[in-house]
């Protein structure tokens, strides 16, 4: 089941910008859901997002780490703020290994069926939401081997069960994965993939995109997810 084209999945490795993306996004009208509850990797953060409870309900910064919070807080500001077009859920692989390390003394595997589920329904919320709001889920990258022994960068879970149940990126239906490029002058361009190189796991409607390998900015990703869509 493919969530409509205003749902992101960004796979990528720790510090290569999966959480600087958001450094150009308006906070007037962004809720970062943060829950790893760290902060934010970009300068000024503190002066833009603010934390959200119940003495600053108008605030832009949601620190929230399991399936249940994670999902009041999205229908939150699905239901209650109308202003907040973009939504953010950072370091969501986070969700799983919390969870994981909470229920480490479970026998079985019906916890690991659980930990599936629960990824699956946050992932799913979107196809019920409004419109006008598009959701990132920004997660950690992981190396795989397919069934030819052939490497494949794939979304980072906690284990083979939840893969063996669960295909992450196929509840998407635009995946980026970030990188670092260095150019013949030695610069880094820190970047998203946005098709399939035969490596990864990443796609995009075609023409939603303009180039294969585009800025790390969710602004820009906002801009053309808008013009295609419109």
């Amino acid at each position: 089941m493919c969530i409509r084209d205003r749902s992101v999945l960004i796979i990528a490795d720790s510090g290569t910008g999966k959480s600087t993306s958001m450094r150009h996004l308006d906070p007037k009208s962004t809720v970062i859901i943060n829950i790893a509850n760290k902060p934010l990797p970009f300068k000024g953060w503190k002066s833009k997002y603010t934390t959200m409870n119940k003495d600053n309900p108008k605030g832009n910064l949601v620190a929230v780490s399991s399936a249940a919070g994670i999902g009041k807080a999205m229908k939150h500001v699905n239901d209650n703020m109308p202003h907040i077009k973009t939504l953010v859920v950072d370091d969501w692989q986070y969700m799983s290994s919390f969870e994981y390390f909470d229920r480490a003394t479970e026998k079985g595997y019906d916890k690991f069926t659980q930990i599936a589920a629960n990824l699956a329904q946050i992932a799913k919320m979107p196809k019920d939401m409004r419109e006008d709001l598009v959701i990132y889920f920004l997660t950690h990258s992981e190396d795989s081997t397919d069934i030819n022994g052939n490497r494949r960068v794939k979304a980072k879970t906690v284990g083979k069960m939840i893969d063996n149940t669960l295909t992450l990126e196929g509840l998407f239906s635009i995946v980026l994965f970030g990188k670092v490029v260095k150019d013949d002058n030695g610069v880094f361009h820190y970047g998203f993939d946005t098709q399939n190189n035969g490596e990864n796991t990443c796609k995009s409607p075609m023409g939603m995109f303009d180039d294969s390998f585009i800025p790390n900015d969710l602004a820009y990703v906002n801009e053309c997810i808008d013009k295609y869509n419109n």
